[in-house]
């Protein structure tokens, strides 16, 4: 794969053609508006190694599970967004050969990503082996003002050649290329084309949401309209429309192609197909320039309020731009049955199905890069998906309201089918529960509570309280038969940080049920009588056992123990790994990474990232210590925790490793898997590294904190950050730290541990500290003051 270039740090530039890494390019220039998305695939036909993907939210369809050995509990699908229509091609033939890239010689090649308005732009200029050559320039959009629609100008300019054949259509006959069995996931329902205007209707098996695309096409040659009667096309999936034009050397043909995607997740079924003519019949008034316009004015206003400046260091700031890039492509936030997947448009991997990496990562951009509204529906999410929730736990013995999140869902059923994950990495409920948490703090919408916050908490904390059992050995209460975050060990006992996050639902659970009863008395018991609490024995049995709970830990060591035998291993670093074994997933036996010492991502650092206010720097140091030269990393949520912990620890060197590890892994295809997709809920990570690590933006005691400190290189580092209806700006240099208001009331913070008072008026300068030892104790109490966990 070729280096990726650019001079601009809000572009990515591809540079010549590569196909041996096409698949790589095509995940990198995706491009996505939250409702549907799709991989920077030719318009033209290409007959070599591609995968073309449209993907429309929400659209799925349940995979049969495909396992050798099935176990009771195991889900019977594994639900997958599917590859849609692809409303993109522009077939074309010169000369009576058909323009291929794979057969072609390409004389020149280029893709760029323009991240700041969201456009995709490709040129290249090829002969054909009959000897025509023609220069070709495509600009792509996927309309952020309109959520269903997607526009194309394709540009041809004849340098030889005297016919022009093109053929501009749908092509419905797609397949998911992870499919269990290779079944087709689509049946027909309607298709028709006329006047260069056409539609396709299809049906998902099993799940029946109808989906219809339709295109609209203006061809000119050198900008007159070309009204020669086409050949219309059609077959039960796929329609074209037909145009051959004869043409001169020098010529110029321009297709303006537009695209809607509709589906009955947000139209009645027999409202699609005039749902989409309608979206067309509104674009074509607009006109290219007006739809281009109104695109890009609205994604102006989203880097306006989440964007992050870095200054003298290109590769961390393009890398970062990407990030947030593709996090805004995936999820605005509008509607409460969407959420974010790991590959987000990118590719099939991972299904494009929610795991607990929102709630651990995702949340935390969308709470300060966003409006408050956003992060609420990511919540609702999942509360709107409770009942499912409950009936996961039932399936596995649990009673009485207790609530299970899956670790990969779409309609709130658990559908991953590997047992060690499935049914032991059950520390996302904690994620699920904190994520309540995070949200009231930053937002202070205490009446969220009321609107689903509680009853999640409350199913949650029964669910920890049936997990847990009494160790009459340790005369403690135990959480056995685990999986951590570090998913290189498996059915383990007492990971500490499973340990910490029930030992914190329990209590905040608690906790919760006062805070909702100061805002509404009456509404929370009718609320939990809805729910048959007990109040009488449920919070008194959370409290004997969050106060009873066991953590392992090494006293010698000073450290927490990742799981209790822990240190029976043989407790190498990764410093002794042979190079050519990583990453050690590709290489090792799954056996002998189980028993080996290596960590895949943050574990017990997980909990002291999550938790960072409430550990003395000690406590951090002497286990970051420990576990960061045995964490190989082979995660991608793995570098962004590190960042964070790094910069607390004034090891701005090493932070930065691990921001730059993050920001530029699909760029660099660093883990060499791009090709499926690239890493989107990750890349809230990156976002994490350089606004909560080297930003210190953090919420203690339910106010803001901010405390900047720069990497090495580093000229200025800025960001935005949105903290309970007000929207501040804060850009820190080498001298000081200013805080200027944007919107909303004033607001109270701490710079560096300054209490500082920020209004509509002038800008306030604090002076810069330059490493973490210097920020100042005022900050360093705030942190500490917690109460024990």
């Amino acid at each position: 794969m070729r280096q990726l270039t650019s001079g601009d740090e809000w572009t990515i530039v591809q540079e010549g053609f590569d196909p041996e890494a096409n698949r790589v390019y095509e995940s990198l220039f995706s491009l996505g508006n939250g409702n549907f998305g799709g991989r920077g695939t030719h318009e033209e036909y290409y007959s070599g190694d591609s995968l073309p993907g449209n993907y429309l939210a929400g659209i799925y369809y349940p995979d049969p599970t495909r396992v050798g050995w099935w176990k009771n509990g195991y889900p019977e699908y594994f639900a997958k967004v599917l590859n849609a229509a692809d409303w993109t091609p522009i077939d074309v033939v010169v000369d009576g050969e058909r323009l291929d890239l794979a057969s072609a010689v390409i004389d020149s090649y280029e893709r760029r990503l323009h991240m700041r308005t969201a456009e995709l732009e490709r040129t290249f200029r090829a002969t054909l082996t009959n000897g025509s050559r023609v220069q070709v320039s495509a600009r792509r959009f996927l309309s952020m003002s309109r959520p269903d629609l997607g526009v194309i100008r394709y540009r041809i300019v004849v340098e030889a050649g005297s016919s022009i054949e093109l053929s501009i259509g749908i092509d419905g006959d797609v397949t998911n290329e992870d499919s269990n069995y290779d079944a087709g996931f689509w049946d027909p329902v309607e298709t028709a084309m006329w006047d260069r205007r056409g539609h396709v209707v299809l049906r998902t098996k099993k799940t029946g949401f109808v989906a219809g695309t339709a295109i609209d096409a203006v061809v000119t040659l050198n900008g007159e309209p070309i009204t020669s009667p086409s050949t219309d096309i059609v077959d039960e999936r796929s329609v074209a429309t037909q145009v051959g034009i004869a043409v001169r050397p020098g010529d110029t043909i321009e297709i303006v192609k537009l695209g809607a995607n509709v589906s009955s997740r947000t139209v009645d079924d027999v409202d699609i197909v005039g749902r989409c003519h309608q979206v067309l019949d509104d674009a074509v008034a607009t006109g290219f320039d007006g739809l281009l316009a109104e695109h890009r004015a609205a994604w102006e206003h989203k880097w306006d309020i989440s964007d992050v400046v870095i200054g003298g260091d290109l590769a961390a700031q393009q890398g970062l731009r990407f990030s947030m890039f593709q996090l805004q492509c995936t999820f605005t936030g509008v509607d409460p049955d969407l959420n974010i997947g790991p590959k987000g448009f990118t590719g099939e991997k991972y299904g494009g199905v929610t795991y607990w990496d929102t709630e651990a990562f995702c949340l935390r951009f969308y709470l300060a890069a966003a409006e408050a509204s956003v992060s609420k529906n990511l919540l609702r999410y999942r509360y709107r998906q409770l009942g499912r929730a409950i009936e996961n736990a039932a399936k596995l013995g649990f009673s009485g309201g207790a609530a299970l999140y899956p670790m990969v869902t779409i309609n709130g059923e658990e559908c991953h089918n590997e047992w060690e994950i499935t049914f032991e990495e059950i520390h996302r409920n904690g994620a699920i529960a904190f994520a309540v948490y995070d949200y009231l703090r930053s937002t202070g919408d205490r009446g969220y509570l009321l609107e689903g916050g509680l009853e999640v908490l409350v199913a949650i904390a029964r669910f920890w309280a049936q997990r847990a059992s009494f160790s009459e050995l340790k005369q403690q209460y135990v959480i056995l038969g685990v999986t951590g975050p570090n998913e290189y060990e498996n059915n383990v006992d007492n990971n500490w940080y499973t340990n910490l996050m029930a030992q914190w639902t329990l209590r905040y659970a608690n906790e919760a049920i006062d805070l909702a009863r100061e805002t509404d008395g009456a509404e929370t018991d009718r609320l939990l009588s809805s729910i048959d609490f007990d109040e009488s024995t449920e919070r008194d049995q959370w409290k004997q056992i969050a106060e009873g709970l066991h953590f392992p830990e090494d006293a010698d060591r000073g450290i927490f123990l990742q799981q209790g035998n822990y240190l029976d291993k043989e407790l190498r670093t990764v410093d002794d790994l042979d190079p050519a074994e990583r990453p050690i997933v590709h290489h090792w036996s799954w056996d002998r990474i189980l028993r080996s010492c290596f960590i895949k991502q943050a574990d017990v650092l997980q909990g002291l990232w999550v938790f960072e206010d409430r550990f003395d720097l000690d406590t951090l140091r002497v286990n970051f210590d420990f576990y960061e030269p045995r964490t190989v990393h082979e995660s991608s949520l793995s570098p962004s925790v590190h960042a964070v912990l790094a910069v607390r620890l004034g090891r701005l060197a090493k932070a930065h490793e691990m921001l730059l590890r993050s920001a530029r892994l699909d760029l660099d295809d660093v883990n060499a898997d791009t090709r499926d997709g690239c890493h989107v809920t990750s890349m809230a990570g990156t976002w994490i590294a350089a606004v909560q690590g080297f930003g210190g933006h953090r919420v203690v005691d339910e106010r803001l904190h901010v405390s900047p400190v720069l990497a090495p290189g580093w000229s200025t580092l800025a960001f935005q950050v949105h903290f309970r209806g007000t929207w501040l700006a804060i850009r820190a240099d080498a001298g000081q730290v200013v805080v200027e208001h944007r919107d909303g009331p004033e607001v109270e913070l701490l710079v560096h541990g300054s209490e500082v008072r920020v209004g509509p008026a002038v800008p306030v300068a604090v002076a810069s500290q330059p490493t973490v030892h210097d920020r100042g104790t005022r900050e360093r109490e705030h942190l500490q003051r917690q109460s024990g966990i």
